[in-house]
């Protein structure tokens, strides 16, 4: 069967799953959401912010902008049936800085710019400037988000800030909205938190919780003072494995603020994944609410919550729709789930599992996907329409929802039975696949005396990630093609043009091995989206990634084959252009699934064979086209490891063996490289090893080489590059900041394995501090391998 879709249950069947029999509840269910996209239908937040940094319009101007997509997500929400709309989770760059923001937690190198202008100073956390670095740019748990890391130290003093927050729900009052504020709560704050430069690697955040409690309590205040009747506070670092210590955190501060006389209501919110043994102890707390995500953790809910007798006197917000991926709900299923839920707590409410900023605006809107596949699609509009739909039939039964439950019967029918899904010769040869299969056929000691002998690179080389920075003259081009205004041989020659510009800048510069810069990319799994069946490409299904950084990630709805070679033109004329070697440049497998939105109808191990191997017969043509070098990324290899340790090995398991899959074919003297950003990489050292890359090159110089010593610590034994060039920053760092940076890498990782490279990629970067930056590198570079040869 094409959709192994899973059937519907109804509430007694999962009573007895659970141990809890349903009972009816105290009031009737309503609908909501815990976040929305902040973008606007056409990006209108990032023209705005990125016209502000060019100076092209005014504060007053992005703040009418602002104020005005606010208004548009409330009016739109209010008119789909929702009765309480979120406000303060809009962010003109990150959520989790505007909470840095409202504590007082302001880096001392950027209190004087905060002080002299609060939004020139707030876009100089999150971007830094010549004379100050930004703060840490991370992953938002499992998900494609990057939050912008908190810095603390044993000194940290904290003052309530709650203008942004009190402004926000005033603006939704006003517009006669019923209004919930949404905080990212003090312990996840805290846990989300790093020790701040100078400050020992060791001190924990979390034992400044006594510090930061008052002021939540204030701000608490200020926002009952406002109008607030009640205030979320979202707390998903609870869902992850928790220490004794920890989970005592969590209960004293709910204690602490649950028994505060002036305040809101709080709504305790989690999700991504089961809330453990946190359950409990928010459970006990005198919180009026608990959020739970009973998507792909139902089971796990439900147990919690029959262990802890339920929620009496509280308010259940069940998170029964996904609210990370973009199939339509399977709404009988989930009536279901909530069915059970009834009588286990004083009021069940519906929700999307989480916030719905990690999933495009409109499905609607999208012209090129085929009306049938379109049916299967849900979006953050029609997501919301799933959980106004399910809370009407919650409180009304489903004779009131009939025509909606007929129309999805149908839409999940429809995809089953699609022939789009399914290729008998891509399973056939998914299924033949070997152990063999997974490992290269020489040792590294081996592959390295081959690779050196080949490449003859001098000690320190210097490299980038791949990307280049993309000219308003390629995106002009490239839109020209789109809109069918020129044809493919004008936009080919302005790719090779570029492509020229790029292989000469990195020769001049004095870079040991080149790239070609990825002029004919417009996203590193979009490129390859588009080049792969099986894949759906989206025109408007834009998601944030950070700040104003915006992707539009593709949607893997069948099995995945390659039709024809998809890099190996561009490198090869590259490669004509130059002595020096040139990568051949791929996105793994784990990250083509983790960048877009995956289908659900089978495992995502099975799905990543297949991706890996149509990757790997792309490396074979890369090799046989005589690229010395190839580079697979796998960024998202950290990003997606399951929250509790329990799920992880698992998912390593597959992974690892995955991108195995795509490079094993490879001759010893060809040179596989990987990289990876935007993580911490502790965890998975082993499994970084595992992959058996012969160099990595991995994000480091927003934490200082943190990476290094990581590897060092673990005895990983190939290549390693911990980025010594912030690329997420327009700063240009000195020779004398990159120098001492790889001397700390030096300190972790022997000379002669030892790569110096950027961060990440310079596709969202311009010319001048590209070029500046590169030519650092290669300066400090030089100077390293002299200090080296003296010694």
């Amino acid at each position: 069967m094409p959709f192994a879709l899973l059937p519907a249950r109804d509430p007694d069947t999962l009573a007895k799953e659970s141990s809890v029999t349903p009972k009816p509840a105290a009031a009737a269910a309503q609908a909501t959401v815990y976040g929305y996209p902040r973008q606007g239908p056409n990006r209108e937040l990032k023209k705005a912010v990125e016209g502000y940094w060019k100076g092209r319009t005014t504060a007053g101007a992005l703040a009418r902008t602002a104020a005005e997509l606010r208004r548009e997500v409330w009016r739109s929400l209010a008119g789909a049936g929702v009765h309480e709309v979120p406000t303060g989770d809009f962010s003109y760059y990150d959520h989790v800085l505007d909470t840095s923001v409202m504590v007082g937690a302001v880096p001392e190198r950027h209190r004087e710019a905060v002080a002299a202008d609060t939004l020139d100073g707030y876009f100089a956390m999150a971007r830094g400037t010549q004379e100050a670095a930004p703060l840490e740019m991370t992953k938002w748990f499992d998900t494609n988000y990057h939050y912008l890391v908190p810095e603390l130290g044993p000194d940290s003093e904290f003052a309530a800030d709650s203008a942004k927050q009190v402004a926000e729900l005033r603006e939704a009052l006003v517009l006669g909205h019923r209004a919930r504020p949404v905080l990212v709560g003090p312990v996840t704050y805290l846990l989300l938190a790093k020790p701040a430069p100078g400050v020992a690697p060791d001190f924990e955040p979390l034992t400044l919780l006594d510090r930061l409690l008052p002021v939540y309590a204030d701000v608490l205040a200020d926002l009952r003072a406002a109008g607030a009747e009640w205030v979320q506070l979202d707390e998903p670092a609870l869902v992850q494995d928790r220490t004794p210590a920890q989970l005592n955190a969590a209960a004293r501060a709910y204690r602490e603020l649950g028994t505060l006389t002036d305040r809101p209501k709080l709504l305790v919110a989690s999700y991504f994944d089961r809330l453990g043994e946190a359950l409990p102890v928010l459970a006990e707390s005198p919180v009026e609410g608990l959020a739970l995500d009973f998507t792909e953790h139902a089971s796990a809910n439900l147990e919690g919550l029959a262990a802890a007798g339920g929620l009496p006197g509280k308010r259940l917000v069940a998170g029964v729709v996904n609210g990370r991926n973009v199939w339509v709900d399977d709404l009988e299923r989930s009536l279901a789930t909530l069915g059970t839920l009834l009588g286990l707590a004083d009021r069940v409410d519906v929700a999307p599992s989480c916030s719905l900023l990690h999933v495009p605006l409109d499905a609607t809107v999208e012209p090129d996907i085929a009306p049938e596949v379109l049916r299967w699609l849900a979006f953050a509009r029609q997501k919301v329409e799933e959980v106004v739909t399910l809370a009407k039939g919650l409180a009304q039964g489903t004779g009131a929802i009939a025509a909606e439950l007929a129309a999805h019967r149908a839409d999940l029918a429809s995809r089953a039975a699609s022939a789009l899904t399914r290729d008998p010769a891509v399973r056939a040869r998914a299924s033949a696949v070997a152990g063999t299969d997974h490992r290269r056929s020489h040792s590294y000691p081996d592959r390295a005396a081959a690779q050196r002998a080949r490449l003859r690179l001098p000690l320190l080389p210097v490299t980038t990630i791949g990307s280049f920075p993309q000219t308003d003259e390629l995106r002009a081009a490239r839109a020209s093609l789109r809109a069918g205004r020129t044809g493919t041989g004008a936009y080919e020659d302005r790719v090779r043009a570029e492509i020229r510009e790029v292989v000469a800048f990195q020769e001049k510069a004095g870079l040991d091995v080149l790239v070609h810069g990825e002029a004919e990319r417009n996203d590193m799994v979009q490129y390859f989206a588009e080049r792969l069946t099986g894949f759906l490409a989206t025109r408007h299904g834009w998601v944030q990634s950070y700040g104003t950084r915006y992707v539009r990630p593709p949607i893997l709805a069948g099995d995945i084959s390659r039709p024809e070679p998809m890099t190996v033109r561009w490198t090869r004329y590259a490669q004509s252009l130059t002595e020096r070697p040139v990568k051949g440049m791929l996105t793994g497998p784990v990250t083509m699934l983790a960048w877009s939105f995956v289908r659900d109808d089978q495992p995502r191990a099975e799905t990543a064979r297949q991706v890996a191997l149509a990757l790997r017969d792309e490396v074979r043509d890369l090799e046989e086209a005589g690229t010395a070098v190839v580079q697979v990324d796998e960024p998202a290899l950290r990003e997606t490891l399951p929250l509790r340790t329990a799920d992880r090995a698992a998912y390593l398991e597959w992974a690892t063996e995955s991108f195995r899959l795509t490079t094993g074919a490879v001759r010893p003297d060809t040179q596989i490289h990987t990289h990876m950003c935007y993580a911490e990489f502790g965890d998975v050292i082993a499994a970084i090893d595992d992959l058996d890359a012969d160099v990595i090159s991995l994000e480091a110089a927003r934490s200082h080489m943190q990476v290094a010593r990581e590897l060092a610590a673990h005895g990983y034994p190939r290549e390693a590059g911990p980025g010594v060039y912030d690329i997420h920053s327009p700063r240009v760092p000195t020779t004398d900041e990159t120098a001492a940076l790889l001397r700390a890498g030096l300190s972790a990782i022997p000379a002669e394995r030892l790569w110096v490279n950027p961060d990440c990629g310079l596709k969202t970067r311009g010319w001048p501090e590209t070029r500046a930056s590169l030519e650092t590198l290669v300066a400090a570079a030089r100077r390293v391998r002299e200090e080296l040869a003296s010694s």
